[in-house]
């Protein structure tokens, strides 16, 4: 293999899986690797846990601001469309920004904020429904006995608890799906794939959905985190609508894709490791360790962007000021020199300090716990309800080098 061979930016690759063989040769013979583009300068590839870790933390060198050029993907928007960045507290009339796109001290003030509708009372209070939720969601797919897992299992368990979560109606938790689905992989995955109206309809969508749920707990408060977002304030600051619509549009479409990708490919894995549903449907208190190695081996969120805000040298490769930089979770969670044996799927696996929640630093990932909570609570009810799983078909997996996604899962499901 030479660096001729690697394309990061053919999704069609993406189609059977992370292409771990190229990350397995850059780790080893490029660390640190300028990877061109067809329009550009082309970006540096970052797949080493420690590199990953590091410039994941490092918010002033590696900037995630979009007024610094960048978005959250490797394509760049063209000038003087999408947002561009947002001081939301300081200028009322700039363009709204996400909190993925945010640096310190803007994302830190904002984040403040959010975090209040995010405690760990909020969060475990949550626990007894979500495992009600499960409960009835695999009781349902094992009555069918031939399910697409993806469907019926992964994508309905987060749907129904974040429509919960954000006071969404079950009856509408779908359109949730669909906009979030048409925005992540709209213009890659032709399943997909929407005019650029419609893409621009499932934004519009979800802005007027959340605008009219903000409306209706101003006038009707109740005790929801909706209702604690809007009321949240940190030191004088609280969510314009417009903070609340961004916040909306990145809890419903990243608690949506994320999870139910990792759950996804938490059934995969067993499926074509039948020895470890075996070993956790004998011993139920693997379970937390099997959560973690689920994350670790799933990296739903393949890579992220950031932009050099200074020049720095790393692994002897220059990256200038103003440089696009990507930092591969993917390839990070299969290091060898971080895990042992990377490429075992093992639920016994300790320690298991993966960095599918992006290892730590400021945008360590808002939902990581109800994100845990929900797999270990699956995995609880599937051992216990569902011990006898059998593959009735390959996975059809998501056309995307940003989302390791899997789209369709056949699976036979027996108590």
């Amino acid at each position: 293999m030479q660096l001729s061979d690697i394309d990061l930016l053919d999704r069609d690759k993406f189609t059977s899986g992370p292409p771990h063989d190229w990350f397995t040769w850059l780790r080893a013979n490029a660390p640190v690797y300028k990877h061109a583009e067809p329009h550009g300068d082309g970006f540096w590839v970052i797949t080493k846990y420690d590199d990953v870790v590091a410039v994941n933390r490092n918010a002033k060198t590696f900037s995630s601001d979009q007024r610094r050029g960048g978005v959250v993907g490797l394509d760049d928007l063209p000038p003087g469309t999408g947002p561009q960045g947002a001081d939301a507290f300081n200028d009322p009339d700039a363009p709204p920004s996400l909190m993925l796109t945010m640096d310190p001290p803007d994302h830190t003030r904002y984040r403040k904020i959010v975090n209040k509708g995010f405690t760990p009372r909020m969060i475990n209070a949550l626990e007894i429904q979500i495992r009600e939720t499960t409960r009835r969601i695999i009781d349902d797919a094992v009555a069918k006995g031939q399910v697409d897992y993806v469907i019926d299992v992964a994508a309905e368990l987060p749907l129904q608890v974040i429509a919960d979560l954000i006071g969404v109606p079950q009856e509408d938790r779908h359109n949730l799906f669909t906009w979030s689905n048409q925005m992540i992989a709209g213009g890659d995955d032709p399943e997909y794939i929407v005019p650029d109206d419609q893409l621009g309809g499932a934004y519009i969508g979800m802005f007027t959905y959340s605008q009219a749920l903000a409306e209706k707990r101003r006038a009707e408060p109740q005790d929801d985190i909706v209702t604690t977002l809007l009321n949240a304030e940190v030191d004088g600051h609280s969510l314009t609508d417009t903070d609340f619509n961004m916040f909306f549009l990145l809890l419903a479409v990243a608690g949506n894709e994320t999870t139910r990708n990792a759950l996804s490919h938490g059934m995969n894995a067993f499926l074509e490791h039948p020895d470890q549903y075996d070993a956790l449907v004998k011993d139920p208190s693997l379970v937390n360790s099997a959560t973690e190695e689920v994350l670790r081996w799933a990296s739903p969120v393949m890579y992220f962007r950031r932009n050099a805000t200074e020049d720095i040298e790393l692994h002897g490769q220059q990256i200038k000021q103003g440089d696009k930089v990507s930092i591969w979770y993917a390839s990070a969670n299969r290091d060898e020199d971080h895990f042992e044996d990377p490429f075992r799927f093992d639920i016994t696996r300790t320690p298991n300090e993966h960095i599918a929640f992006g290892g730590g630093g400021p945008h360590f990932c808002l939902g990581a716990s109800l994100a845990r909570m929900e797999i270990r609570v699956l995995l609880e009810e599937m051992s216990a309800r569902a011990p006898k799983i059998k593959a009735l078909g390959p996975p059809d997996r998501l056309r995307s080098n940003f989302i390791g996604g899997i789209k369709h899962l056949p699976v036979e499901m027996g108590s």
